[in-house]
């Protein structure tokens, strides 16, 4: 049983940083390949960031590239992601979610998905 629990989330000014963190309570952590899925209000999920079993893995979205940083440590059962000069588009929720197959993060597919924490980006 893999259950997703998020944290880190709040209001930071813009250019400002947040790290959220997505601990996994399930005894197959690194089996997952993790990633980061956001939504604003009113708009379609966006994919944010994914990383595979293998910590080398990572595929950043365009639009947080360069601010956005993934990681994963297995031994903690943790995956953060590190969001430096952030700006208001990226106020949004923010869901870690996991799955078997890397490439089903891309297309917001997952197995298993946390409850979403809240980042808002004041101007």
């Amino acid at each position: 049983q893999v259950q997703l629990v998020e944290s880190g989330g709040g209001l930071v000014q813009a250019g400002g940083s947040l790290r959220l963190s997505c601990a996994n309570s399930g005894r197959t952590f690194s089996s997952y390949a993790m990633g980061w899925i956001r939504q604003a209000p009113g708009k379609e999920r966006e994919f944010v960031a994914s990383i595979g079993w293998s910590p080398g893995t990572t595929s950043i979205a365009d639009s947080v590239k360069g601010r956005f940083t993934i990681s994963r440590d297995n031994a903690k059962n943790t995956v953060t992601l590190q969001m430096n000069s952030l700006k208001p588009e990226d106020t949004a929720v923010y869901y870690c979610a996991a799955t078997e197959y890397l490439h089903e993060l891309q297309q917001l597919k997952a197995n298993y998905w946390g409850q979403g924490t809240q980042v808002t980006v004041s101007s």
